[in-house]
């Protein structure tokens, strides 16, 4: 007489364990199944991401490869004429090489058409106190006395930049972005400056077309700032039509 209820005490007792388990495994395979979601979600979204931004570099790389390219070409002219003028100012070399800084601190060679005296970087120490930027970060002076006769006509119109299409060529640089930093300057860099260096240098940016030499260090690096958070081709297209006048006028030039 005493089985029956025991037995039924016990079917019970294992009935509420299989729905407690089965209750357990559904809210296990929601919980999996929701994570799982919501990963893919992520995961489109985060791949998205990635081919949009691949995609404007890819294209970006491009443009500069086309534009690099044709300007060497076209510019061959002006470049063997400031060649010629060069050697016979002083019979020293034509181009005049550098260490800069481009993207993530890797350094590249960096080429100018010489603007100034053979010796401009010894003279340089006995001049950092005439500096136009006080900073102590960047060196920028009006009347530079190393700066030659033709040097001063290419420094005012950008010609001595010229040659850093071939930077653009090899990847190094870019036609947009900021400009590429001497490794003295980026030693003096803050963690905040540094941020500079999270795109490929170009051969002109926003502040070169905005007053260039006139504008102070720490808005230069205000406005790189600006444009590697929202640069894009259209930016890059505005930034180019402004060069021109910019370059034209001459407007912090020297």
């Amino acid at each position: 007489m005493s089985v029956a209820p025991v037995h039924q005490a016990q079917v019970g007792a294992r009935s509420r364990v299989d729905l407690m388990e089965e209750f357990a495994r559904l809210y296990e395979a929601e919980a999996i199944g929701g994570f799982s979601r919501r990963h893919l979600r992520l995961l489109h979204k985060r791949y998205a991401w990635l081919i949009v931004v691949s995609g404007a570099a890819a294209m970006k790389r491009c443009v500069d490869v086309l534009v690099s390219s044709l300007m060497l070409c076209l510019l061959f002219p002006l470049f063997f004429t400031v060649t010629i003028l060069i050697k016979l100012t002083d019979w020293g070399p034509v181009l005049f090489w550098q260490t800069r800084v481009g993207k993530w601190g890797r350094e590249f060679p960096f080429p100018k058409f010489r603007s100034m005296v053979a010796n401009a970087e010894q003279m340089k120490d006995a001049l950092l106190q005439q500096s136009h930027h006080q900073d102590a970060k960047t060196f920028k002076m009006k009347t530079d006395p190393r700066v030659t006769w033709i040097g001063r006509i290419i420094r005012r119109l950008s010609i001595d930049e010229l040659p850093q299409l071939w930077c653009v060529l090899k990847g190094d640089m870019s036609v947009v972005g900021p400009r590429p930093p001497l490794p003295r300057e980026v030693a003096l860099y803050t963690l905040a400056d540094r941020r500079r260096l999270d795109v490929t240098p170009g051969l002109t940016c926003i502040w070169q077309v905005s007053g260039r030499g006139d504008i102070p260090f720490p808005r230069q690096v205000e406005l790189d700032v600006e444009y590697i958070r929202s640069h894009s081709l259209l930016t890059d297209l505005r930034i180019l039509l402004m060069t021109v006048p910019a370059v034209v006028l001459g407007k912090g030039a020297y």
